[in-house]
């Protein structure tokens, strides 16, 4: 059988940044192309420091003033965002089920996000889903972040697992890329269809 490893935001949770920018910074994310402008500086393509928010390395006390100078907002502006994320990560039903069908078939599930510890604290307290993977690497707990070769190391070592028997999913194809590079199979998720399909042709 083989491994299945998820990674969660925008795969096992939904996540919409541009929708929270605009509920949550008007001003400055009046509309799509102002909010999806405002994620891309905010988040800094999930490098810089939300990077090392990800890896870790900083907590949000250093990371909000750091945006907020940066991006000329007010530090209540910037800690709203960061405290609103976590309730924005609402599970995605057709993974979900996806998920259940998967371990009714004795697929061995396991996960790997880039995720803060606070946020990750949060997603297993909230989800009973839980129990379905054997185990799973949340970034902030390992200082290791996607896509860095030694995260994909440190999986393979902990979860027990064979590159060729291991399907990735992930919807950032730069990770996917990863993946493939250390001897993973991988999909490029874009909806749990799309996914379901790819992921059959490979088992």
């Amino acid at each position: 059988m083989k491994n299945i490893v998820f990674d969660f935001g925008g795969v096992v949770f939904r996540w919409q940044p541009h929708e929270l920018m605009q509920r949550l910074l008007p001003r400055h994310a009046h509309d799509l192309a102002s909010a999806n402008a405002m994620v891309d500086a905010f988040f800094e393509g999930y490098r810089g420091d939300w990077g090392n928010f990800d890896r870790g390395t900083i907590t949000v006390p250093e990371l909000a003033p750091r945006i907020a100078q940066r991006l000329g907002l007010s530090l209540d502006e910037v800690n709203a965002v960061i405290a609103a994320v976590p309730g924005e990560l609402q599970p995605l039903v057709g993974t979900v089920d996806l998920l259940h069908r998967l371990h009714a078939k004795g697929h061995p599930l396991y996960y790997l996000s880039n995720m803060p510890a606070g946020y990750a604290d949060h997603l297993e307290r909230s989800n009973t889903f839980f129990d379905r993977f054997t185990d799973g690497i949340f970034s902030a707990r390992v200082q290791l972040i996607k896509p860095e070769p030694e995260i994909f190391e440190l999986a393979t070592k902990r979860f027990g697992v064979v590159p060729k028997d291991t399907v990735f999913i992930d919807d950032v194809l730069h990770n996917v890329e990863a993946a493939r590079a250390h001897g993973w199979l991988a999909v490029h998720f874009r909806d749990a269809a799309q996914c379901e399909v790819e992921l059959n042709a490979l088992l």
